[in-house]
């Protein structure tokens, strides 16, 4: 079995090296989700730090539960600081998706102030300002890309496994608000709940709710 490429400091070895410290790596989760907000994280990691003290971390999706629980409580042990935003279904509704993650994107930087550079997994977003370098698959190669995809998962979870209990039958503590067959299936028994954005494809059309009026 091949190896997957491990997360690396190079991006930002690149940026120390020209005396630029506080690199901030930027990733958001439950941008496809029909539930809850989408959630962004920023870590900024120490200058010169040991990579092998985040050596396990991944992409959260290469992470079990577990892991990723572990090891988002050893990156806020480790990272400089760790700012978590997220945007709303209504604000989803509202905006657009793009939007609503470039608003989430942005209420985890400001709680990090000051930032000298952002890296950014994906494409690159103007609204973040120029001082960005955009990574494609940043998770992947990125150490402090992948943290902050570790912790915006675990926050994400833990929110809608919360939610869970207020909205039961949908699914939500195992299927984080993403359109699993059991999910859709509630939504036709049960109708959306105001955590559903409306105006995602698979809810435009439903129009009565327990949870409307």
């Amino acid at each position: 079995m091949v190896e997957r490429a491990r997360p690396s400091l190079i991006w930002e070895g690149s940026l120390w090296q020209q005396g630029i410290l506080r690199v901030a790596g930027v990733d958001e989760v439950g941008r496809g989700a029909l539930a809850g907000p989408v959630v962004a994280a920023a870590v900024i990691l120490p200058a010169q730090m040991d990579p092998k003290a985040l050596e396990g971390v991944r992409d959260s999706k290469q992470l079990r539960p577990q892991q990723r629980a572990q090891w988002a409580e050893r990156i806020r042990q480790v990272a400089l600081a760790v700012g978590v935003g997220s945007a709303s279904a209504a604000e989803i509704d509202r905006l657009n998706i793009r939007q609503a993650t470039v608003l989430a994107m942005q209420r985890a930087l400001a709680k990090l102030d000051p930032i000298e550079h952002i890296l950014l997994d994906g494409l690159p977003l103007a609204e973040l300002g120029s001082r960005q370098t955009a990574l494609v698959k940043g998770d992947h190669i990125s150490l402090s890309i992948a943290a902050a995809s570790v912790v915006a998962k675990v926050w994400r979870d833990a929110l809608m496994q919360s939610w869970d209990r207020q909205y039961p039958g949908y699914g939500w503590r195992t299927n984080a608000g993403y359109g699993t067959r059991e999910h859709r299936l509630a939504l036709q028994n049960l109708g959306p709940t105001p955590q559903h954005r409306r105006s995602f494809a698979p809810l435009a059309e439903l129009k009565v709710s327990r949870y409307d009026g």
